[in-house]
Parts: C-alpha cells; structure tokens; sequence
C-alpha cells in the first residue's frame, strides 16, 4: 500500500548537510547528482522555437523525436531495428522507474527483481505495485515468481557495467522464468575504465544480446546528465513493441504526457553529439582530480568503471565516513540509502564545478 511507503531517505542527511555548509570555504555537495553544468544552447534553442504550444501534446510523442530516439539507439547504442513504434518519452526517468510495475499489472504475488545495490526508487516501484522486491545479483537466486528484472547497467551507485555475456544470462534467466525485462541504462555514455575507456556500454537491446528477440525487454533512458537538462524531465523508454503499447494506453488515460516543448528539445539534443562528448570530459577531469585525492585520503575504489559517481569505502561505518566528510563541507551519500548490502560504502557524485571539486580535493589531501 501507498501508505507503506518508507520516509525519502535524504531527509535523514540534513544535519549533515547542515554541518557541512558551515565550513568556512562553503559546502562541496557531491551528494544527489543534480547537474550543474549549463544546458546547452542547442537544446535551450530547439526548446525556445517550439514555445507557441497552443496544443495538447501527443502522449506518444511526436513522429520527429520519434525518429530522433531510433535514430541515437542505432547512431550511439548500436541498436538497430527499432522504429516509432518500439519507443515512447516520458517525464523523467524516475517516474517511469517507480510507476513501471504498476502499469505493467504486477501486484500481490509476484517478484520484481533489482540489483544488491541499487537506486533504491526499483523497490518502490515494486512497493507501489504491492509486488515483493528482491534484490539480487545472482539469477540463479531469482525465484519462480519473479515477473520483472531491473537491470542497471552502468549502476547507481557502484558504476559498474554488465557486459555482453552477463546481459544475455540475466534475459535467458527471466526469459525462464516469463519475466518482463527492463534495463536502466542513464549513464551509458559516461565509460571510464577497462574496456569502457574505448568502446561503447552494451545495452541489452543490442542485436548481439537479444538475437534480435526483444520481446519483453524494454530499455529506460534519460538525458538528464549526458546533456544537462534533468530539470527539462526528459526520458524515454524503448524496446518491444506490445510492452510499449501497453503503456502507452495508461498513461493516455493518465494524461502523463511530455510538454511539446520539451519533446522539440529533446530532439534536438538527440541529434547533437558534441555537447555531449564536451559534458563526458568535463567529468573525466573533476573525476581524474577527485579520486587520487580520495584514495590519499584512505578510501578505496570499488567498481566505478562508468556512470557518474565514484563509489568508495575507508573500512568504516558510511554514516561515520559521512560525518568525516561533512566535517571538511563535502557532503556524500551512505551506501545504507541504496540497499542492505554495502554498510561500508559511500557514494559521491561528480556534479559540483570544477572549483568546488578543487576544494574537496584540497580539503581531502589536507586533512585525513
């Protein structure tokens, strides 16, 4: 049930933030991943000609940015295949995350399965469906009742990536089991380390994962972070073609359509790709600056390999490594907010200007 639904975890870091905002050189907030970075004038010029939005907008959005969402799968992901018809916007991803077992009618009874550390909104969304949530890294572990997989793929918080092997094992496991699959792919664009350096992140829509069988498969995706707009809501979801339908007629009844302006932006963000390839090195050098200066400090990396967050631990307690961290004004977050499995482990995001970054660097080298 709805009321069943715990309290918004960052609530509980207030006073730690607090704590932090009184360092005399100011608050580094690495701690929710909110962009920073201005949206660049080719989204803030496609949004500004399409600002005459007399009309309702289509909930399955319009046939230009249709085409535009194919377009990028096949251009960036290494998707082919897809047409209008296998994909769909909609307001953010997050929303679509925590509404997605409820408009695929899971309830009482089934299991909806997400990864051990995780975006804690994939057991909401199992909540809000009165689904049991399971998480687990292991299909072998995924129970006879499961009837959806989250994947997440590269991961909040950990970063790391499934490659090509280990999302065809997961789709054959749920394909057993009759589960409907839905990887949440966000931070594709953002590869750091090992083979990720060099060569695009898999999505399980590729070809050479699904052997061009994408049934009960769907892919969730956001522009958030790669272009800067995450207060534009902009997201899509992709894949087959029923499952799409299916939402499509909710979410009509619903009236969970995105705004016709941003459809316009989106497209053209879609079609741009070096605003991105700007934003991924912009991170890479808050990243290259921040992590030796962590590790100095006495924290280890763990996974990380992409995404846009580094995930740490120092062999302590999080919410002790926290108030370290708020002691110097660098606020983070607890690996207590993203399951049961990583006690010890903080996240920290890379969204902070590069002098903010800076000074955490400075403050990290300086004091541990």
């Amino acid at each position: 049930m709805l009321h069943d639904l715990p309290d918004y975890p960052w609530d509980a870091m207030e006073p730690f933030a607090r704590r932090a905002a009184e360092h005399p050189d100011g608050l580094v907030d690495l701690s929710i991943g909110s962009p920073i970075d201005p949206t660049p004038e080719v989204i803030r010029a496609a949004l500004s000609r399409a600002t005459d939005a007399h009309a309702y907008p289509t909930t399955v959005g319009t046939f230009g940015l249709r085409e535009a969402i194919v377009a990028w799968f096949a251009r960036r992901r290494g998707v082919t295949g897809l047409d209008v018809d296998n994909v769909l916007p909609t307001i953010g991803s997050k929303e679509f995350v925590a509404w997605a077992a409820f408009m695929l009618q899971l309830g009482e009874g089934d299991a909806v399965v997400y990864p051990r550390a995780a975006y804690p909104t994939y057991a909401i969304g199992a909540a809000i469906a009165g689904a049991e949530g399971v998480p687990s890294d292991d299909p072998a572990e995924w129970p006879a009742n499961t009837r959806l997989v989250w994947l997440n793929s590269p991961g909040n918080p950990d970063g790391r990536v499934l490659d090509e092997d280990a999302l065809r094992a997961r789709l054959a496991r749920a394909r057993e089991l009759g589960a409907i699959v839905i990887a949440d792919e966000c931070y594709a664009e953002l590869g750091w380390d090992g083979p990720w350096a060099t060569r695009h992140i898999p999505s399980l829509l590729d070809p050479a994962v699904t052997d061009g069988d994408i049934s009960n498969v769907l892919v969730a995706y956001s522009l958030s972070k790669q272009s800067n707009i995450a207060g534009y809501r902009a997201a899509f979801v992709a894949g087959d073609a029923k499952l799409v339908a299916k939402l499509v007629v909710i979410r009509k009844h619903a009236g969970m359509m995105l705004p016709a302006p941003v459809q316009a932006a989106m497209a053209a963000a879609l079609g741009d790709d070096a605003h991105v390839a700007a934003q991924k090195e912009l991170y890479r050098a808050r990243r290259e600056l921040l992590i030796p200066a962590l590790v100095s400090a006495g924290f280890t990396l763990d996974g990380s390999e992409a995404g846009l967050y580094v995930w740490l631990t120092e062999g302590r307690d999080a919410w002790e490594s926290i108030s370290r961290l708020a002691d110097l004004g660098i606020l983070g977050g607890p690996g207590y907010f993203y399951g049961d499995s990583s006690p010890q482990h903080i996240r920290l995001s890379l969204t902070a200007s590069d002098e903010r970054i800076a000074a955490a660097a400075a403050r990290l080298r300086s004091r541990f």
